[in-house]
Protein backbone atom coordinates (compact mmCIF):
# COMPACT_ATOMS: atom_id res chain seq x y z
CA UNK A 1 0.00 0.00 0.00
CA UNK A 2 1.29 3.51 -0.91
CA UNK A 3 0.96 6.64 0.95
CA UNK A 4 -0.96 9.75 -0.85
CA UNK A 5 2.77 11.28 -1.69
CA UNK A 6 3.45 7.90 -3.37
CA UNK A 7 5.93 6.82 -0.89
CA UNK A 8 5.42 2.81 0.62
CA UNK A 9 4.41 2.98 4.50
CA UNK A 10 7.03 1.66 6.03
CA UNK A 11 9.79 4.66 4.50
CA UNK A 12 6.96 6.84 6.60
CA UNK A 13 7.38 4.88 9.76
CA UNK A 14 10.89 4.76 9.83
CA UNK A 15 11.05 8.63 9.49
CA UNK A 16 8.62 8.85 12.41
CA UNK A 17 10.85 6.51 14.57
CA UNK A 18 13.99 8.65 13.53
CA UNK A 19 12.59 11.42 14.58
CA UNK A 20 11.10 10.16 17.71
CA UNK A 21 14.48 8.58 18.79
CA UNK A 22 16.72 11.90 18.18
CA UNK A 23 13.53 13.64 20.20
CA UNK A 24 14.30 11.18 22.87
CA UNK A 25 18.27 12.14 22.70
CA UNK A 26 17.58 15.96 22.65
CA UNK A 27 15.70 15.94 25.98
CA UNK A 28 18.44 13.77 27.39
CA UNK A 29 20.69 15.99 25.95
CA UNK A 30 19.71 19.36 26.58
CA UNK A 31 17.39 18.25 29.69
CA UNK A 32 18.52 15.75 31.61
CA UNK A 33 22.16 15.58 31.48
CA UNK A 34 22.66 18.90 32.67
CA UNK A 35 20.54 18.54 35.57
CA UNK A 36 22.29 15.80 36.87
CA UNK A 37 25.79 17.33 37.01
CA UNK A 38 24.48 20.70 38.32
CA UNK A 39 23.24 17.80 40.99
CA UNK A 40 26.94 16.41 40.91
CA UNK A 41 28.44 19.40 40.85
CA UNK A 42 26.25 21.42 43.94
CA UNK A 43 27.39 17.85 45.91
CA UNK A 44 30.52 17.78 45.30
CA UNK A 45 30.83 21.55 46.43
CA UNK A 46 28.66 21.15 49.78
CA UNK A 47 30.92 18.04 50.88
CA UNK A 48 34.02 19.78 49.91
CA UNK A 49 33.28 22.58 52.36
CA UNK A 50 32.19 19.91 55.15
CA UNK A 51 35.89 18.89 54.51
CA UNK A 52 37.01 21.96 54.69
CA UNK A 53 34.93 23.36 58.06
CA UNK A 54 36.63 20.24 59.58
CA UNK A 55 39.94 20.88 58.39
CA UNK A 56 39.48 24.08 59.88
CA UNK A 57 37.97 22.81 63.31
CA UNK A 58 40.84 20.21 63.52
CA UNK A 59 43.59 23.15 62.77
CA UNK A 60 41.84 25.37 65.98
CA UNK A 61 41.84 22.22 68.33
CA UNK A 62 45.45 21.69 67.15
CA UNK A 63 46.23 25.12 67.51
CA UNK A 64 44.79 25.37 71.34
CA UNK A 65 47.04 22.24 72.13
CA UNK A 66 50.65 23.08 70.96
CA UNK A 67 50.14 26.73 70.06
CA UNK A 68 50.83 26.78 66.29
CA UNK A 69 48.64 25.69 63.26
CA UNK A 70 50.15 22.98 61.15
CA UNK A 71 50.84 22.00 57.09
CA UNK A 72 50.72 18.24 57.19
CA UNK A 73 47.22 16.90 56.97
CA UNK A 74 48.78 13.35 57.36
CA UNK A 75 50.07 15.23 61.18
CA UNK A 76 46.51 16.72 61.64
CA UNK A 77 44.72 13.31 60.83
CA UNK A 78 46.36 11.40 63.27
CA UNK A 79 46.07 14.02 65.52
CA UNK A 80 42.43 14.20 65.65
CA UNK A 81 42.18 10.28 65.73
CA UNK A 82 44.61 9.55 68.33
CA UNK A 83 44.87 12.61 71.03
CA UNK A 84 43.37 12.34 74.39
CA UNK A 85 42.80 16.48 74.13
CA UNK A 86 40.53 15.84 71.03
CA UNK A 87 38.20 12.85 72.18
CA UNK A 88 37.58 15.15 75.05
CA UNK A 89 36.35 17.95 73.30
CA UNK A 90 34.77 15.53 71.19
CA UNK A 91 32.89 14.12 73.74
CA UNK A 92 32.09 17.08 75.78
CA UNK A 93 28.54 19.29 76.11
CA UNK A 94 27.95 22.39 75.96
CA UNK A 95 27.03 23.35 79.52
CA UNK A 96 24.55 26.26 77.74
CA UNK A 97 22.33 24.72 75.62
CA UNK A 98 23.24 20.81 76.66
CA UNK A 99 24.18 20.06 73.37
CA UNK A 100 27.44 18.31 72.29
CA UNK A 101 30.72 20.68 71.66
CA UNK A 102 31.81 18.52 68.54
CA UNK A 103 33.67 20.45 66.56
CA UNK A 104 33.24 18.24 63.35
CA UNK A 105 30.60 18.16 61.40
CA UNK A 106 29.24 14.55 60.24
CA UNK A 107 29.61 14.54 56.29
CA UNK A 108 26.93 13.71 53.37
CA UNK A 109 26.77 10.25 54.35
CA UNK A 110 25.71 11.36 57.77
CA UNK A 111 29.37 10.77 59.77
CA UNK A 112 32.48 11.99 60.02
CA UNK A 113 35.59 10.05 59.46
CA UNK A 114 39.32 11.30 60.12
CA UNK A 115 40.84 10.23 56.58
CA UNK A 116 38.02 12.50 55.02
CA UNK A 117 40.05 15.25 55.76
CA UNK A 118 42.91 14.53 53.72
CA UNK A 119 41.30 14.56 50.26
CA UNK A 120 38.79 16.54 48.14
CA UNK A 121 35.86 14.39 46.84
CA UNK A 122 36.07 15.70 43.05
CA UNK A 123 39.52 14.63 42.28
CA UNK A 124 40.38 12.41 45.17
CA UNK A 125 43.59 15.15 45.09
CA UNK A 126 44.66 16.57 48.60
CA UNK A 127 43.74 19.69 49.87
CA UNK A 128 46.40 23.03 49.96
CA UNK A 129 47.85 23.63 53.53
CA UNK A 130 50.14 26.07 54.12
CA UNK A 131 50.95 27.94 57.30
CA UNK A 132 52.84 31.13 57.30
CA UNK A 133 56.82 31.40 58.60
CA UNK A 134 57.92 34.60 60.25
CA UNK A 135 61.64 35.34 60.82
CA UNK A 136 62.67 38.35 63.06
CA UNK A 137 66.57 39.41 63.13
CA UNK A 138 67.90 41.53 66.15
CA UNK A 139 71.56 42.55 65.80
CA UNK A 140 73.19 43.85 68.87
CA UNK A 141 76.36 45.61 68.79
CA UNK A 142 78.91 47.42 71.29
CA UNK A 143 80.19 50.77 71.44
CA UNK A 144 82.40 51.15 69.05
CA UNK A 145 79.88 49.39 66.56
CA UNK A 146 81.16 45.88 65.93
CA UNK A 147 78.38 43.23 65.79
CA UNK A 148 78.62 41.32 68.64
CA UNK A 149 75.85 38.54 67.89
CA UNK A 150 72.76 38.64 65.38
CA UNK A 151 69.73 37.01 67.08
CA UNK A 152 67.35 35.33 64.46
CA UNK A 153 64.17 34.07 65.93
CA UNK A 154 61.57 31.76 63.34
CA UNK A 155 58.03 31.40 63.98
CA UNK A 156 56.00 29.07 62.44
CA UNK A 157 52.11 28.74 61.75
CA UNK A 158 50.74 31.66 63.46
CA UNK A 159 48.49 31.72 60.09
CA UNK A 160 47.09 29.00 57.93
CA UNK A 161 45.68 29.15 54.35
CA UNK A 162 43.72 25.73 53.27
CA UNK A 163 42.48 25.97 49.37
CA UNK A 164 40.27 23.17 47.67
CA UNK A 165 42.09 22.03 44.74
CA UNK A 166 39.02 21.93 42.74
CA UNK A 167 38.47 25.50 43.63
CA UNK A 168 35.15 25.19 45.80
CA UNK A 169 36.72 27.60 48.53
CA UNK A 170 39.69 28.74 50.60
CA UNK A 171 40.12 29.09 54.29
CA UNK A 172 42.02 31.59 56.26
CA UNK A 173 45.34 34.19 55.04
CA UNK A 174 48.98 33.69 55.28
CA UNK A 175 49.14 37.79 55.34
CA UNK A 176 45.94 38.88 56.93
CA UNK A 177 45.45 38.27 60.54
CA UNK A 178 41.53 39.37 60.04
CA UNK A 179 40.63 36.31 57.65
CA UNK A 180 42.07 33.95 60.27
CA UNK A 181 39.55 30.68 60.18
CA UNK A 182 37.37 32.69 58.00
CA UNK A 183 35.77 30.96 55.48
CA UNK A 184 35.26 32.28 51.67
CA UNK A 185 31.73 31.06 51.29
CA UNK A 186 30.72 32.71 54.70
Amino acid sequence: MKSQAGDPWYIHAALYLVIAILAVILIKVAIIDPKNAVEQDKFWRTESRLRMNNIKAAEILFQKKYGSYTDNLEKLISFVKEDKFVDSVVNAFDSLTMRPANPFKPLSNGEFTPESLKLSPKSFQAYILQIDTSISIDTTINRRGAVVRVDTVRVLGTKYYLEDPDGYGTVGDLFNDALKNTSSWE
